[in-house]
């Protein structure tokens, strides 16, 4: 569905939910959620589990909230990878159960974030978590699975931790939301990471390398953008591609500015200031470097 106007609830106290409000906190949340896919401590946790290959090691972390899923279930929620990419889980469940991947997740993401220096006070910790966690209680899962299953995970203990799991919770919600309007663009599961490569900072051979999608599944993706005129003849990105995935963006936007609405304007944006620590601890530490080219 192309939203053309702000649901009634997508609207606040201090107005209509304001879409550079809804894209500058959805980028600060996303950033926030990014490192636990990159730092060491995840294959740390992974390999005391008894899982030692990165590819399964991210479809567990990131499926285990879902429960014991087959690899089938995996795949329809990430939208982007190969079917040869997540069959790869294969065999997950049995080295470990999902509640022990979750629980070792929370432990490579608390140990990352004091590894690296990130501090926030116990006043912003509060703060950070009076504007998400009405943001996660409210929200509508309808359609969202990732972002209902890490709902309902318990938060962890550790105050840092539980504040990056509502994180994950909203990051969640918006990738669901995305693939909603990617489906609604007529954008595939290899076609919408082919335009991705193309108009973003994430490293073709690094997209590859994790989705898996083999030469001709790429190639075939390739010319179907060719065909619409969002690349060129020799794949690189047109205008017209550049202004469709800011469009796509738009949309998405749109979608989330009723999960932000609880907080309104201001709260969207004080939170995305309140977590920036996180992202600037894991910047000024390299973490990010792998995918952004």
């Amino acid at each position: 569905m192309h939203l053309d106007a702000l649901p009634d609830s997508a609207r606040t106290g201090d107005g209509p939910m304001d879409l550079n409000a809804v894209r500058d906190v959805s980028r600060a949340i996303s950033a926030a959620h990014l490192f636990i896919y990159l730092v060491p401590e995840t294959a740390e946790e992974a390999a005391e589990l008894g899982v030692t290959d990165r590819g399964p090691t991210y479809l567990a972390f990131r499926s285990a909230a879902m429960g014991a899923v087959p690899w089938q279930v995996t795949l329809a929620a990430f939208y982007n990878f190969s079917p040869r990419a997540a069959r790869a889980m294969v065999g997950v469940w049995d080295a470990a159960p999902p509640e022990r991947w979750q629980a070792a997740r929370f432990l490579a993401a608390g140990r990352a974030m004091r590894r690296v220096g990130v501090h926030l006070t116990d006043d912003h910790l509060a703060e950070a978590r009076s504007l998400i966690d009405p943001v996660v209680a409210g929200a509508d899962y309808a359609g969202k699975v990732l972002a209902a299953a890490n709902a309902s995970v318990v938060l962890p203990p550790d105050p840092l931790v539980a504040l990056w799991q509502q994180i994950t919770v909203a990051r969640e919600w918006r990738g669901d939301a995305h693939l909603v309007v990617l489906a609604d663009n007529g954008l595939g599961p290899c076609d919408c990471l082919v335009l991705h490569t193309a108009t973003g900072p994430l490293p073709t051979a690094l997209a590859r390398a994790t989705r898996r999608w083999d030469d001709e599944e790429w190639s075939a993706a390739t010319a179907r953008l060719v065909a619409r005129g969002w690349l060129d003849s020799h794949g690189v990105v047109t205008d017209a591609g550049r202004a469709a995935r800011e469009r796509i963006e738009v949309e998405t936007d749109r979608h989330c500015a009723a999960l932000w609405a609880p907080i309104g304007n201001a709260g969207a944006r004080r939170f995305a200031s309140l977590i920036s620590p996180i992202t600037d601890a894991f910047t000024a530490a390299g973490t990010f470097q792998a995918v952004r080219g």
